[in-house]
């Protein structure tokens, strides 16, 4: 049942045998498994197990060959960061462009953006290391700068729920870091946050809860202190 407690904390997502793939068509076996709510939890494993498969079926983006994923409550707005951005960088929008995107949840369509929102966004941009680089146009950007980008969207939209799949990939050890440690501070201010990952010196430093899909079973670990 949703929202029993687990460990003393209510369960924000419950997967209950749920089968994950495409066109009908399973690629692992079924998943048992209690997400609960503020949790930092890296999902891990051999390529084409299943991971990135399985962020988008709890995003809502695929629906599950079987079984079901539940909800304490309805499902909340969710900060989604895709494996390989589908943005054509080429469109002609600029840095804080992309940014704003990250206050559309919360903003009537109707409305201009409130000052509270340009604070927010000049925050993010800032803490990313591009507020100088907020009207360049994306195609401008590094990859490590465009993940940056994408990062400050996030911040910018404040969702209890934050999804990403391989948030490190093509970045450089410096952009690593800092994305780690937003990562970090969104666990520390209460939003749960899903990661795919294949760092396994990060999973194991930073990650309290790891959902392992090698051999389909669920692990926890301890994290180890910085």
């Amino acid at each position: 049942m949703v929202g029993r407690m687990v460990g003393g904390i209510a369960a924000m997502i419950a997967l209950e045998n749920l089968c994950v793939g495409y066109d009908d068509e399973a690629i692992a076996p079924a998943i048992n498994h209690q997400i609960t709510r503020g949790s930092l939890t890296a999902i891990v494993g051999a390529n084409g197990c299943g991971k990135s498969t399985l962020l988008k079926t709890l995003a809502g983006f695929i629906p599950p060959v079987s079984g079901r994923v539940r909800w304490q409550a309805c499902r909340p707005v969710i900060g989604w960061l895709a494996q390989r951005q589908l943005m054509d960088q080429q469109f002609p929008l600029t840095v804080q462009d992309v940014v704003f995107q990250g206050s559309w949840p919360r903003m009537p369509l109707w409305y201009g953006i409130s000052p509270v929102m340009r604070r927010r966004m000049t925050s993010s941009l800032d803490r990313v290391g591009l507020l100088s680089q907020a009207k360049a146009p994306i195609q401008t950007l590094s990859g490590g700068q465009f993940q940056r980008m994408l990062f400050a969207r996030i911040l910018v939209q404040q969702a209890p729920l934050v999804m990403l799949d391989e948030p490190f990939t093509g970045v450089d050890e410096t952009t690593t870091d800092l994305l780690m440690t937003l990562i970090v501070e969104m666990h520390q201010r209460g939003q749960t946050v899903l990661a795919v990952l294949h760092d396994s010196e990060k999973v194991a430093r930073f990650f309290p809860q790891v959902l392992a899909l090698d051999g389909y079973r669920v692990e926890r670990v301890t994290a180890r202190s910085a």
